[in-house]
């Protein structure tokens, strides 16, 4: 009988269903919030981003706690987030950009793999683009590759797929 190798992918995604969700939320909340009536407040969302739209520093802050409150209530983890500067948008208003961050970067990859193998996991990994591969001969070890990466202290949230 031939030895079978296991394997998994740490990745650093956000789930769209869930940001479209939780933006729906923030956006309802915004449609019945007493001190956003009359004003201009507005979440615009593109591909990879989103904008804020507000008319002054008060209420951008208001704005972006609602958004971030909806999404950490969705699951979104906040790590995976870039915060532009307020910048002044047309007429008298304020915006800001909230780029999300899908995928490892290289340099990050390769720290996550060196401290992976200085712990001295019986597992073998690899850079496939933004993913890191992680395959070994034994399940237990696939796991405990697992819970060492979730103990780390990651500037990016981590999610683990693909696990046969």
């Amino acid at each position: 009988m031939a030895s079978q190798d296991f394997s998994f992918d740490i990745v650093s995604k956000v789930d769209m269903m869930e940001l479209k969700n939780a933006i729906g939320q923030a956006e309802k909340e915004l449609l019945n919030r007493y001190d956003f009536k009359g004003t201009k407040a507005e979440i615009l969302h593109e591909k990879d981003d989103l904008t804020l739209i507000a008319d002054d520093e008060f209420r951008m802050d208001q704005l972006k706690d609602i958004v971030v409150g909806k999404m950490l209530k969705r699951g979104i983890d906040i790590r995976s987030i870039d915060w532009t500067k307020n910048e002044p948008g047309a007429g008298i208003t304020i915006r800001t950009k909230l780029q999300l961050k899908n995928g490892i970067p290289q340099d990050k990859a390769k720290a996550l793999i060196k401290q992976i193998k200085e712990k001295g996991l019986k597992v073998n990994t690899q850079i496939q683009g933004e993913e890191v591969r992680v395959s070994g001969k034994s399940k237990d070890d696939l796991q405990k590759a697992i819970q060492f990466v979730k103990g780390l202290d990651l500037d990016y949230p981590v999610d683990f797929i693909n696990f046969r």
